[in-house]
C-alpha cells in the first residue's frame, strides 16, 4: 500500500476482510487521520469506505479478456456521527459487481454501478455512509 496508495497507507487504512461478497476496511483515530475537531478527517473515511467497493470492482476486471477499465464517476457521503476511534466501512455489493462487469463484457456497452459503504465505529454505530458509482467499460 506504501508504493501504490501512500496517502492511505499513512493514515493506517487496512484491509480486514476480503471475499468475492463483501470487502471490510479500517481507518483508525490517529495522528495522521484526526482534524482539528478531534475526529477523523473526512477524505481518510472516504479512503476507507472507496477501498471497501473498489476492491470488489478490481476482483471482478482482474485478468479479464477483454480488459475492462474502471472509474470512480460519483461519490455522495453521509455522515451520522463523529468518528472518534477506529471505523469499519463494509460494502457488500460483490455479486453486483460481478453481474455489472459480466454484463459489459458480454454485450460491450460501458456499464456503471452504485456501491454503497457503511461505516461503524466500535460499538456498532454508523459513523458514514458512502456511495460510490463505479463506470466500467470493455476495452475490445
Amino acid at each position: 500500500m506504501l508504493f501504490r496508495l501512500p496517502a492511505a497507507f499513512f493514515s493506517g487504512v487496512a484491509v480486514k476482510s476480503l471475499s468475492e461478497e463483501q470487502a471490510v476496511v479500517t481507518v483508525p483515530f490517529q495522528w495522521f487521520s484526526k482534524n482539528p475537531f478531534r475526529s477523523t478527517y473526512f477524505a481518510c473515511l472516504a479512503m476507507a469506505a472507496e477501498m471497501s467497493t473498489g476492491l470488489l470492482a478490481m476482483m471482478q476486471i482482474y485478468n479479464r479478456k477483454p480488459h475492462v477499465s474502471m472509474l470512480v464517476v460519483k461519490l455522495e457521503a453521509t455522515y451520522h456521527k463523529k468518528a472518534n476511534d477506529i471505523t469499519a466501512f463494509t460494502c457488500t455489493d460483490g455479486a453486483a459487481f460481478r453481474k455489472t462487469v459480466n454484463d459489459c463484457i458480454a454485450d460491450g456497452q460501458p456499464r456503471t454501478l452504485t456501491a454503497i459503504s457503511v461505516g461503524l465505529n466500535q460499538q456498532g454505530e454508523a459513523v458514514a455512509s458512502f456511495s460510490f458509482t463505479w463506470s466500467f467499460k470493455a476495452k475490445c
